[in-house]
């Protein structure tokens, strides 16, 4: 094992790939949301709701199945293996193939009931909108 010196002179950089290299060790177990879960998801938020964004290249849209239960939105689906053919050895194979399920449990502040789906490119993305509650309202004042 490495020993790294911290001081005043450590650059913010080399910390940020010790500390992703640390995650990566297969030791290391951050379970279904960590290092190399599929399908990776970027999930932020805008003035209308909660975006998530599922990498998915080469599945067909209609073998993903997204549902949701209370505050849990859930996407599940299967890669499936292309055949190489007969006699063909490989090099390498890194995509992993076989059954996925991720869940992501989504505050209360919005409503799974009107999620929208869409699958470009490659992407799938599922729109969350604010429920109306959590919406900010205007109050208007009445003259006494």
């Amino acid at each position: 094992m490495a020993l790294l010196r911290f001081g005043s002179d450590f650059p913010i950089p080399t910390l940020q790939r010790e500390l992703e290299r640390f995650l990566r060790n297969p030791a290391i177990s951050l379970g279904l949301s960590g290092y190399g879960a599929y399908p990776p998801l970027n999930v932020f938020e805008n003035d209308h709701g909660a975006v998530v964004v599922a990498e998915m290249a080469g599945l067909d849209p209609s073998q993903v199945n997204i549902g949701c239960q209370g505050r849990t939105l859930t996407i599940r689906g299967e890669r499936k293996p292309r055949e190489a053919g007969n006699g063909v050895a490989y090099h390498r194979r890194e995509r992993s193939f076989g059954e996925f399920s991720r869940s992501l449990q989504l505050p209360e502040d919005y409503d799974l009931e009107k999620a929208e789906a869409k699958y470009e490119n490659g992407l799938l993305i599922i729109r969350v909108p604010k429920a109306e509650a959590a919406k900010p309202r205007q109050i208007t004042i009445q003259a006494g």
